[in-house]
C-alpha cells in the first residue's frame, strides 16, 4: 500500500506519542513541499505552570523536514533527522501551528551534494505560533542525506 500525504498525515496524528501530546498533523501537501503541525494544549498536555511542555513542543517540529526530504528524494537515498534546537520565545497556549517547507529547489540542491554517496547535513528552520500569530518558539532541525550505497555502487560500476 502507497503512503499518501493525506494517510501519513492520519497515521502521525494517531501515532500515541503524538496522540498523547496533543500533537495534530494537520496535512502534508500532495507534492510533499508542505506539512503543517498543531499541539492542542489543554489540561492534559500543559505543564506545571499551564503552558505548552517544551518536550511537546520540540516533538512536534522533529520528524517533519525529514519526511519532507525523505519523499521529494524517493527510495535511493537515506535520510534521517540528527538534531534539533529550540528556542522559547514566549509561553504557549491554546493551539500553537508549526509548518515546514522544504522546496523542489532545495531538494535538487541536495541531490547534487549527495551525488556519489557523499554525506550532507542541512539544517532547516520554522516557526511555532499561537493562534493570533505570535512566535512561541523558533526551532532548527539538521537532516543527514546521503545516496544509498546500492546506487553509488550501480553508478561507479556503470563508468567506463
Amino acid at each position: 500500500m502507497r503512503v499518501t500525504p493525506r494517510r501519513l498525515a492520519w497515521g502521525m496524528s494517531l501515532w500515541p506519542p503524538n496522540l498523547f501530546s496533543g500533537i495534530r498533523v494537520r496535512r502534508f501537501s500532495d507534492d510533499w513541499t508542505e506539512a503543517v503541525v498543531d499541539l492542542h494544549v489543554n489540561r492534559f498536555t500543559r505543564n506545571y505552570v499551564g503552558t505548552a511542555f517544551g518536550g511537546s513542543m520540540s516533538a512536534m517540529t522533529d520528524p517533519y523536514f525529514f519526511m519532507l526530504v525523505m519523499h521529494q528524494l524517493g527510495r535511493d537515498y537515506v535520510v534521517w533527522d540528527t538534531r534539533g534546537e529550540i528556542e522559547f520565545v514566549k509561553p504557549g497556549r491554546g493551539v500553537l501551528t508549526a509548518r515546514f517547507h522544504v522546496s523542489p529547489e532545495q531538494v535538487a540542491e541536495l541531490r547534487a551534494r549527495a551525488a556519489g554517496g557523499a554525506k550532507v547535513r542541512e539544517w532547516f528552520e520554522t516557526t511555532i505560533t499561537d493562534s493570533s500569530g505570535d512566535v512561541v518558539a523558533r526551532c532548527r532541525r539538521e537532516v543527514f542525506v546521503r545516496e544509498k550505497r546500492r546506487v553509488t555502487e550501480s553508478q561507479l560500476a556503470d563508468a567506463p
